[in-house]
């Protein structure tokens, strides 16, 4: 009778035992959902690996403008993380979509000049050079709901094209779809931000604006109000933002901001 009751409780302890291992189990390997902007995306997917190590958890990312983000973030879609444009971000808190201590500021990016692969680099180096690459060009292409289109739309209003420009002008929704039409060769010059000019497939960087039309756009991350992995999230958001990243940000046409 001993004997039978000790296995017995033997056997209640194993069960408990691999309830909390099964429980603890799920809970590691639960994806770490990321919303994230274009002008990330390819930092998000060269450390991708190595913070997955770091928080022991995998990400599922969904990227696109920031603009394009927040109506899924209001749609109701769920999500751990999101790495959007500062002004954005400013936005996501005022909202409470996102918790503000976690708050944290990533990285920034210049505006930039691309073109197909293998074509010959216009002249962008000075303000007139611009123009004339500009005016030279049989269409140019960005993203309509992107953080460069106001800085775009301000510099040739101040070159004093405008009216020409925007005959020739290819609005795309988000930069991925804007770099697809001068891959093609749909669309001669891509303008939008460096860190997404450099990933684009078929798309080679002619070089940044010229700095009278410089504008950097940064980026910052946060994890969501009703994230279901703050823990993680937080994790996440250190290895993005750790000095290891430095190297990586450059390499992928950020800065430190």
């Amino acid at each position: 009778m001993r004997t039978r009751l000790l296995t017995t409780t033997f056997l209640i302890s194993v069960a408990g035992l691999l309830i909390v291992w099964q429980r603890d189990a799920r809970a590691q390997s639960s994806p770490v959902r990321v919303l994230a902007s274009n002008g990330f995306r390819a930092v998000l997917d060269e450390l991708g690996p190595q913070c997955e190590r770091a928080i022991g958890h995998p990400l599922t990312l969904q990227s696109g403008t920031s603009t394009s983000l927040r109506q899924k973030m209001d749609a109701g879609e769920a999500f751990d993380v999101a790495v959007v444009t500062a002004e954005a971000m400013d936005d996501l808190v005022k909202a409470g979509k996102v918790s503000a201590p976690t708050r944290t500021a990533l990285g920034r990016s210049g505006i930039g000049v691309g073109i197909r692969a293998g074509a010959k680099k216009p002249d962008i180096t000075t303000a007139e050079a611009l123009k004339k690459a500009l005016l030279a060009a049989r269409s140019i292409t960005y993203a309509g709901d992107g953080a460069s289109r106001p800085h775009i739309e301000n510099m040739v209003g101040v070159l004093g094209i405008a009216d020409v420009m925007t005959k020739k002008t290819l609005l795309e929704q988000g930069s991925v779809r804007a770099a697809a039409k001068v891959a093609t060769g749909d669309a001669e010059l891509l303008i939008t931000l460096i860190s997404e000019i450099l990933p684009a497939p078929g798309v080679e960087l002619v070089g940044p604006l010229p700095a009278a039309f410089q504008h950097y756009v940064s980026f910052a991350a946060a994890t969501g109000a009703k994230a279901a992995n703050p823990e993680a999230g937080k994790a996440l958001i250190a290895c993005l933002s750790g000095p290891s990243v430095t190297a990586t940000l450059k390499a992928r046409g950020m800065d430190k901001p």
